[in-house]
């Protein structure tokens, strides 16, 4: 799976070395504490076989940098400390930057557009009847979703694209990106994206993840199995690349 746009924003990094003050694995999220406190999907939903990992134990040693490296990598659980970790270095309220659900946006500027939601988010079932053409892609399908291998057709005549910032972590999002019409305001949403402008480089228009304002409760919640809808001490953040609605 190519991971060309994950590699550059690796390499857009801050490279002088950031300790690393915590990791942490949690059922739903992992967390890297460094600059700041990053989050990422946990891959443990990804019917993957189960991947030790064998840094356990000496994460702390290294810096948050050589952590973001692990994003690359084919273990799914490195891959989660790996993005959590980029976007421990990445400011999570850049210049710019509008606290703002990105739901909101879609229910704002979904009706009458053909819409493609990539992942299936517990809001797809509100916009029901919304959006003139509603397609729900996954790579893992529920009854109604359309798999991931026959997303094409719907993605090349969607007008708004919304993609799961885990399909950075699961390495699915070149593919799901090459698919996508290309005047389509494409959005990567959820606490896994990285709120980088090397992503408004390849055809995205809006990121919109989580700014952790309180990283006692963020982690509390973490631990002890928080969904994102339970995790405490985090704003939602949108950035819109120049030009967009």
């Amino acid at each position: 799976m190519p991971m060309r746009i994950l590699e550059e924003i690796i390499e857009s990094l801050p490279t002088k070395p950031v300790p690393v003050r915590r990791v942490l694995i949690g059922i739903h999220w992992t967390a890297v504490c460094s600059e700041y406190c990053g989050l990422s999907s946990t891959l443990t939903s990804e019917n993957l076989p189960y991947s030790r990992l064998t840094g356990v134990g000496g994460y702390l040693e290294s810096s948050a940098r050589d952590l973001a490296a692990l994003a690359l990598s084919e273990n799914h659980y490195e891959c989660s400390i790996g993005m959590a970790a980029i976007n421990s270095l990445l400011c999570p309220n850049p210049k710019g930057a509008q606290e703002l659900n990105a739901y909101d946006w879609i229910f704002e500027y979904a009706p009458g557009k053909d819409v493609a939601v990539v992942g299936h988010f517990p809001f797809v079932d509100k916009m029901q009847g919304l959006a003139r053409n509603l397609w729900v892609i996954e790579k893992h399908p529920r009854p109604g979703d359309i798999p991931l291998e026959q997303a094409a057709p719907y993605l090349a005549d969607a007008q708004i694209v919304a993609i799961t910032g885990s399909s950075i972590v699961n390495h699915s999002f070149e593919e799901v990106l090459a698919m996508c019409n290309k005047s389509a305001v494409i959005m990567v949403l959820g606490p896994s994206t990285p709120l980088s402008p090397v992503l408004f480089s390849h055809g995205v228009s809006i990121l919109s993840g989580a700014y952790v304002v309180d990283e006692d409760k963020t982690l509390l919640t973490i631990e002890q199995g928080g969904s994102y809808s339970q995790l405490s001490g985090v704003k939602r953040i949108s950035i819109f690349k120049s030009g967009v609605i």
